[in-house]
């Protein structure tokens, strides 16, 4: 499995002849010119999340892409006539590589703020994406999506749930929102349990995982 980062949460997995683009946005750049796409995955409906102006764009330069996503941003794509697949938790479903859904809401950033739904993937059965959350499958993770900084969560937080996941590989991602992220990998690197490697995989460069 390949894993190509794109800044922010935007990551290109590769698996065997599957090519599956997760959570091309706002925050994210270089992923605008990718072809041979097989599915684009989006965990919510934020805008770092899902560049709609630029999605359009680029299902035209990947016909037969699939887009799959939660019911509220299916909804809300269909309104800019973007044919997608609803997904919920639970769901499995085939992309050229099997992939599995989990959670359902968005962790809270404010009891003020409306929570929206949020669907992390399983791709392959070996990465896992949360999106915004701290969501935790019920099967073991080889490679986890370790989400970084955010409105919603604290650096320990990041580093509980590195902990409790307990993957061979943790990738940092969700990090935009910092001037100088490696303050937080450094803290990965010294906390992560035995067993796991914390791999920064730089924007634009890939990594065999």
């Amino acid at each position: 499995m390949r894993l190509t980062k794109y800044e922010h949460a935007c990551v290109l997995v590769e698996d065997g002849d599957a090519r599956i683009l997760m959570d091309p946005g706002t925050y994210s750049h270089g992923f605008e010119d990718l072809t041979g796409l097989t599915a684009v995955l989006i965990t919510h409906q934020h805008p770092d999340h899902v560049d709609v102006d630029r999605l359009r764009p680029l299902l035209e330069r990947n016909p037969g892409t699939t887009v799959h996503t939660d019911e509220a941003t299916a909804a809300i794509l269909a309104e800019q006539d973007i044919a997608t697949s609803a997904v919920r938790a639970g769901d499995h479903f085939d992309v050229g590589t099997e992939i599995s859904a989990y959670g359902v809401h968005h962790a809270r950033i404010h009891e003020d703020i409306q929570l929206v739904p949020n669907v992390g993937y399983l791709v392959g059965g070996r990465f896992f994406h949360p999106g915004d959350s701290f969501t935790i499958p019920d099967v073991p993770v080889d490679v986890l999506g370790l989400p970084t900084a955010a409105p919603w969560l604290k650096l320990a937080e990041s580093i509980d749930y590195l902990r409790t996941v307990a993957p061979r590989v943790a990738v940092p991602i969700h990090e935009a929102v910092l001037s100088m992220p490696d303050m937080a990998y450094r803290h990965f690197h010294n906390l992560a349990l035995d067993g796991t490697t914390v791999t920064v995989i730089p924007p634009g460069t890939t990594a065999e995982v």
